[in-house]
């Protein structure tokens, strides 16, 4: 019988990394420059790595083709098959990331034998002051932003937003964005790593050498219209599900709460997937009790239709399955 499941973190050393990831959710790192936790991945060469239960070292790709539509959903297996279709990741900018752009489904397919970038992100910190940037302050086109990519000046362009914590930002496929300095995120996206650079301040990488730039392959993905209202609104109720994001290819919802909960997904065909962002908690199912702690990611199967959340002292818990 499947249970909840919990895998090891993919620790990946950054550039532009730092510790916040170690000190927020203690996760166990040699590097200063820590840049990204993949909490929860079926992308090729990062499979996560189960650690609880009788299925502890199996990784998330064998899961699937032993346990199949049990383990993701009916509807999901016979769509993706033994790819999982999301990606959840921790990511801490310590220094600001390069401006980028990610394609969607059919550009990625066609150039890249990938899924597109879809994705959202949760702020889980953020120093005094600290910026994110989403998309175009007004209409541009294709020449004026060439021309300012050209003299240097493509962030006059770009519409920077100072953020907190809590904040809830959706980034589909085309919108140019970039985590700023001092921004901690908690990122939940398709499973794609197909990333094109527009802008990276002129840095150079550990080699002196210029980190890659993709102008030309961006071009015929960015979305130019002015992005509006880039933040979404919510209002959380204590002990209530608050909706955030439903896209094409994933649905997610908060849940904070400070006693037990019981979530019933017996009209869903998809596993949930739990982010424990604040707080320590309880999953109780099928007779089997699974301690979940601040900055675990954990796996519930699409066979569970039932189970309960013990919380000690307040929980702050992204809730996400496939729309």
């Amino acid at each position: 019988m499947l249970y909840p499941l919990k895998f090891s973190p993919i620790l990946k050393d950054k550039i532009w990394g730092g510790t916040k990831l170690k000190s927020i959710f203690g996760k166990n790192a040699e590097t200063d420059k820590l840049g990204e936790s993949w909490e929860l991945s079926g992308y090729d060469g990062d499979e996560s790595v189960v650690t609880n239960g009788i299925l502890a070292g199996n990784n998330l790709t064998e899961l699937i083709e032993i346990y199949m539509g049990e383990l993701v959903g009916d509807k999901i297996f016979d769509e993706y098959g033994l790819s999982f279709p999301l990606l959840f990741k921790l990511i801490d900018a310590n220094e600001n990331l390069s401006i980028q752009v990610h394609p969607g489904d059919e550009v990625a397919a066609e150039r890249h034998n990938s899924y597109g970038k879809t994705e959202m992100w949760y702020v889980v910190d953020a120093d005094p002051g600290a910026e994110l940037i989403i998309g175009f302050t007004k209409d541009c086109t294709r020449d004026e932003y060439l021309d300012a990519l050209e003299e240097d000046k493509v962030e006059d362009l770009l519409q920077k937003v100072q953020v907190k914590k809590g904040d809830v930002f959706f980034i589909p496929a085309g919108l140019v964005h970039a985590i700023g300095k001092g921004v901690v995120v908690a990122e939940i996206q398709q499973s794609s790593d197909i990333t094109y650079r527009i802008y990276d301040y002129n840095r150079k990488d550990d080699k002196g050498n210029g980190r890659e730039l993709h102008t030309e392959q961006a071009l015929d993905v960015i979305n130019f219209s002015a992005s509006k209202n880039p933040k979404t609104d919510y209002n959380v109720q204590l002990n209530e599900i608050t909706p955030l994001v439903e896209c094409d290819y994933f649905t997610t919802n908060m849940l904070r709460f400070d006693a037990p909960v019981t979530r019933n997904y017996g009209t869903l065909d998809t596993f949930v997937a739990y982010m424990c962002l604040e707080g320590n908690m309880i999953i109780e199912c099928n007779d089997i009790k699974t301690i979940v702690n601040k900055g675990d990611t954990v796996l519930i199967p699409a066979s569970i239709n039932e189970l309960g959340l013990v919380p000690e002292k307040e929980v702050t818990l992204l809730e996400v399955y496939v729309s």
